[in-house]
C-alpha cells in the first residue's frame, strides 16, 4: 500500500506544481486556490470560525488539494490513468456546485475546463509512472 500512497502523492504534487507554473505564466487559467478557499470558508462558517491570515488560508488550500488528490490517485487503478485523471478533473468541476459553491474559478470558461481536466490527467499519469517504477522489480520476478 505504501507504494500506492507514494505514487498517489507524487501525482498530486506534480499536479500542484504544474498548476502553479501555468498560473504564473498564462492568463485565464483555473484558480484552485479560490476554490479551496471557498471550501475552507464554508466549512469554518459552519462552526463560526474565520481565517484572517490569507497566507495561512492559501497554504491550507494547497495542503488540502495535495491530500485529497493524493488519496484519490492512490486509490484508483493506475492502468487507467487517463480515464482516472479525466474523471478527477470532471469531479473537481462538478462537485463544488453540488456543495453549493461557485465553480467558476475552475470551470467558468471552456478553456478553464480543458486545463482542469488536463491537470488531473497529468497528475494521474505521473502517479501511474511513479507506481510503475516502484513496482518494477516485482514485475521482473514474475
Amino acid at each position: 500500500m505504501w507504494k500506492r500512497l507514494v505514487a498517489g502523492f507524487g501525482g498530486a504534487v506534480a499536479l500542484s506544481a504544474l498548476h502553479k507554473y501555468v498560473k504564473r505564466h498564462f492568463d485565464e487559467v483555473p484558480e484552485f486556490s479560490e476554490m479551496g478557499e471557498q471550501v475552507i470558508d464554508k466549512s469554518l462558517d459552519a462552526v463560526n470560525l474565520q481565517v484572517k491570515d490569507h497566507d495561512k488560508l492559501y497554504n491550507a488550500t494547497v495542503a488540502g488539494d495535495i491530500l485529497t488528490n493524493g488519496i484519490y490517485y492512490a486509490l484508483t487503478p493506475f492502468k487507467m490513468s487517463t480515464l482516472v485523471g479525466a474523471l478527477g478533473g470532471w469531479g473537481a468541476m462538478a462537485l463544488p456546485k453540488q456543495l453549493g459553491l461557485d465553480n467558476r474559478p475552475i470551470a467558468g470558461t471552456d478553456k478553464k475546463k480543458m486545463i482542469t481536466i488536463g491537470y488531473y490527467v497529468f497528475g494521474a499519469m505521473v502517479a501511474a509512472g511513479i507506481y510503475k517504477v516502484l513496482t518494477l522489480n516485482e514485475r521482473k520476478e514474475e
